[in-house]
Order: structure tokens, then C-alpha cells, then sequence
């Protein structure tokens, strides 16, 4: 039997299926940059006790799903990689999809993580058990009892399309970019792409030069600013695989660089002007046209949405055969899409470019020891502390969870962070014979109330925009509105203080 993409032949991976009311010592959510990352540092503490369930046939997370044309990190490879394992091997500034693929295969691989790995599993419920001071995880594949749960479940794991009136009667193909069709040919297509953010500014320029005709359904324009992609030398790359001090270095610059993104994002809306004439500089250098930049000129601060880097876009939307549309759409027909104004353009082939739902979906499943879910807590306020424990969840921890995050940092780095706090807890844990710990709610409030304060100075909340940087009541959805170094000194400890803690008889705090 030859082995598949993840190293594993399908024998093994059947065998190694969920059997029935199996108990787990620790289970972790997720085989995607967070899991992988967890899971390493696990194995360098000499804790090898812990499985990785995984739903779909392979590692990888976002960065095995997303395959569209173009796919690409937006923050340099150097930086978007992990500090305790570095490549010097990256062929361009910004990797791509298939790179930053291998580089998490590689990763788990030479770190032997694989073997921890249970793939086409998928989590259905998980709920506390206070009696039995575990968590109780319903699969697809059986129950799993668990001491300890990490959630490693990526915010952008869902494909979000909006309700469009019309959209079932169209006959023609469609398809988000998160589940792109592949098989479907393009070429001399009329080809609608409804959306503009991240995901899309990257296909766009991509299928342009293929298809008969391009329309580009824009709600709002993004800030675009100049990405400056570049492949790298031969001699950079033998330069930082024999001093892996010059990528440190490089990875030191893009860390200070990318921080500075805060400076309009949380301490004041002044400091945005620098950036946005960066973006107009662009737009006005690629787009000849007077009445398309008018069109693409976005009407809000920067930052308030998240600002795109890109070479290529403007100078696709600038070519004869692509039509921006900023008229809303009223209705989807069999074959064609209509605007507000009446208009009724033709259309072979819908992609959506709307981007994903913001919360983990595995937060809809997991139930607190009040009968709430996760994701109801967060609708209701975006909470959590230090978006790695929340209180009403006991015995779990959670990567990249609300106010772990921030649009002035690689998620990288803090994830690391985050790594940091958990092992020094899980250690603290074992060593101290806790069988149930729970952070106090007055900490997270306090935490929470402090994340909100903090929000109300800069361009996120007050840039003139709706986004997912905010939830449905204008509040902070989630980022965390400081420096990450800031963040670091925070996570360094696990501050068992701030934790109510039930120790296992005999056991010595």
C-alpha cells in the first residue's frame, strides 16, 4: 500500500480510527500551523501522551484547503514560520500555498509528530463532565473521553456566501475559493467574482488573463499596498542555511516593520496618513484610469479593514476585458446577476471571494459547564483570557482564540505565545497532581474589560467601516489592541493565581 501525501497508507489510518469510548490522556483539536506547533513543543518537553484529530484526509489546516490560483501568505515566509524551526530554503519572499504546505509536512515529519496524527475524524460535541472531571467528545467515528483539550481549530476554517436572493436558480458553475473547482475550465468564460478581500485580490490576477470577460462585484475597496514580492537568490538561501543569524535578521526586520501596523491600528487614528498615502501611491501609479480609481479608493481609514499587499491586482482590474461593479446585487437569475441600478450582466461561472466565517467552528460544538457553547459566549461578548483558557470551560486551553490575535503581528508569533503558556501549565498541572483547573471569571473579566478599553483610540473601531475586526455591536471581535511583544511578557508563566484548581488527593501544590 503506498503511502499518501501525509506520510501515512490508508491501512494505518483506518486502523487508527476512533474505536469506541477510547480515553485519551490529552487530545488537541486541529493538524494546522497551531496543533503542529503545540504538539512539537509538547514532545520537546518529553510529553508524548497527547493525539491530534483531524477531520479532513490530511495536515495542513487552511493551508491544505485553500488551493485556489495565487494562494500565498500575506506576511513574509521568514516570519510566517515557525522561530524553533527555520527554512532557509523558501523560494520567494512570500510563500506559497504548495511551500508553506511542505513546510508544515516537514515540520511535523522531522519532529515526529505524524505519528500522533488521526485523520478523517471529525469532533461533533464536546462537553465537561464534571464527575468524571473530563471532557466528553462525541466524533463521527465514536466517543472520547479526554483530561485535557486543546482547540487548535483555525477562525477561518468556514466559507462564508451571503444569502443573495436568486442564487439557487443559477445554472451556470460557482464555487468559493476555499473549495475551488480545479476541473472547471475558465477560458473564454464570463466569469463573476463577487468580493474583493484578501483571498480574492490574489486569484483575481491569476485567472484574468484566461477568462472572456472578468466582472468584479465590489462592495467596499480595500487598501492595497505594495507587496514587492521577489524571489530569493541561491546565495541568500545558502547564506541563512550556514548563518542562521542573517535570517533571524531578516526576520527581526519584518517583525519590526509589521509591528508598526499598530501604530494607527490601537494608539491613534494620526498615525495613519503615512500608510495611506503608501496606498494611494499605489493606486494612482497602476490605475491610468481616473474614473477606476475612483471606483477602488476606499472611503475609510486604514486599518479599520484588514490593508491587502499586492502587485498584480490593480493592474488586472485595469485590463480591457475586466469590469469593476460597485452596485449592489439585487438577484442572482439562472444565467446572468442583477444590480440595484437594473443592470443585468451575463455571467458563466460565480466565484466568491467573501471570505470565511471569523469564529472556529468547532466553537459552535463545545459546551461549558453551564450549557452554554463557546460560541455563544463569544457572540455575545468577545471574550476569553489571553484567548487561551476560558472561564466555564475547565481542563482546555484554545490557540488563537479571541484577544490572541493581532493585525500588527504574524498569527506566528503569537501563537508561540501562546505555546509558551500552555506547556508551562500543562507542566505545572502534571507535576501538581490537578485534575480540574478553570480560570477565575473575575480575571477574565478583568482581562476582557481591559481588551475593550484599549480598543477605543485607534483606526479598528473608529475608521469609518464595518469589518471582522468588529462583531455586530461595533466592539473589538478579537484582536489584541497592544504590542505583541507586550503579549510575549504576558504568556511567559501561567499565572495559576488567576485559576481555580482541584488537586487529586495526596497531591503537593
Amino acid at each position: 500500500m503506498e503511502a499518501d501525501a501525509s506520510g501515512i497508507d490508508a491501512d494505518e489510518r483506518i486502523v487508527r480510527k476512533v474505536t469506541a469510548a477510547e480515553h485519551l490522556p490529552m487530545v488537541i483539536i486541529g493538524a494546522g500551523f497551531g496543533g503542529i506547533g503545540i504538539a512539537v513543543k509538547l514532545r520537546e518537553a518529553g510529553i508524548q501522551d497527547f493525539t491530534i484529530l483531524e477531520r479532513t484526509a490530511d495536515l495542513g489546516g487552511t493551508w491544505s484547503r485553500n488551493t485556489y490560483p495565487g494562494a500565498a501568505c500575506d506576511v513574509p515566509s521568514t516570519l510566517y514560520s515557525f522561530s524553533f524551526a527555520p527554512n532557509p530554503d523558501w523560494s520567494r519572499k512570500y510563500g506559497t500555498q504548495p511551500e508553506i504546505l511542505a513546510y508544515l509536512r516537514n515540520t511535523a515529519e522531522s519532529h515526529d509528530i505524524v505519528r500522533h496524527m488521526r485523520f478523517g475524524v471529525e469532533v461533533l460535541s464536546a462537553r465537561f463532565d464534571e464527575a468524571g472531571k473530563h471532557w466528553l467528545i462525541e466524533t463521527d467515528q465514536g466517543l472520547i473521553t479526554t483530561d485535557l483539550l486543546i482547540s487548535a481549530a483555525g477562525p477561518f476554517a468556514e466559507a462564508a456566501i451571503p444569502d443573495v436572493p436568486g442564487l439557487a436558480s443559477f445554472e451556470g458553475a460557482q464555487f468559493h475559493s476555499l473549495h475551488w473547482d480545479h476541473a472547471h475550465e475558465l477560458s473564454n468564460e464570463r466569469v463573476a467574482v463577487i468580493g474583493t478581500g484578501a483571498s480574492a485580490v490574489q486569484f483575481i490576477p491569476e485567472i484574468q488573463p484566461r477568462v472572456s470577460k472578468l466582472m468584479v462585484f465590489q462592495r467596499t475597496p480595500a487598501w492595497i499596498v505594495p507587496r514587492m514580492d521577489r524571489a530569493i537568490s541561491r546565495l541568500e538561501q545558502l547564506a541563512y542555511r550556514k548563518l542562521p543569524a542573517a535570517q533571524r535578521l531578516a526576520r527581526s526586520s519584518w517583525y519590526a516593520m509589521i509591528e508598526s501596523f499598530g501604530l494607527p491600528g490601537f494608539v491613534s487614528t494620526k498615525f495613519r496618513h503615512p500608510f495611506e498615502a503608501l496606498g494611494r501611491l499605489q493606486l494612482r501609479r497602476q490605475v491610468p484610469d481616473p474614473e477606476l480609481r475612483r471606483t477602488l479608493t476606499p472611503n475609510y481609514m486604514i486599518g479599520c479593514k484588514r490593508a491587502i499587499f499586492s502587485d498584480s491586482y490593480y493592474p488586472a482590474l485595469s485590463q480591457p476585458n475586466v469590469q469593476v461593479i460597485s452596485e449592489g446585487i439585487a438577484e442572482v437569475r439562472p444565467h446572468s446577476i442583477v444590480t440595484r441600478d437594473g443592470q443585468e450582466h451575463a455571467v458563466d461561472t460565480i466565484i466568491w471571494g467573501t471570505g470565511f466565517t471569523i469564529m472556529a467552528r468547532i466553537a459552535e460544538f463545545i459546551t461549558g459547564v453551564d450549557g452554554y457553547t463557546m460560541a455563544e459566549r463569544y457572540r455575545e461578548r468577545p471574550q476569553s483570557y489571553f484567548g487561551t483558557t476560558n472561564a466555564g470551560f475547565p481542563n482546555m486551553f484554545t490557540i488563537l482564540g479571541p484577544f490572541s490575535t493581532a493585525g500588527n503581528q504574524s498569527a506566528i508569533f503569537m501563537m508561540e505565545c501562546q505555546f509558551t503558556y500552555i506547556l508551562d501549565a500543562i507542566t505545572r498541572i502534571r507535576r501538581e497532581g490537578i485534575s480540574r483547573f478553570e480560570v477565575r471569571g473575575e480575571a477574565q473579566d478583568a482581562f476582557v474589560n481591559e481588551m475593550h478599553e484599549r480598543s477605543d483610540r485607534g483606526t479598528r473601531l473608529n475608521g469609518g467601516c464595518n469589518s471582522y475586526y468588529t462583531n455586530s455591536k461595533g466592539m473589538n471581535a478579537g484582536l489584541y489592541p497592544s504590542w505583541s511583544l507586550e503579549y510575549l511578557r504576558r504568556t511567559r508563566r501561567w499565572d495559576a493565581d488567576n485559576y481555580i484548581l482541584d488537586r487529586r488527593a495526596g497531591a503537593v501544590s
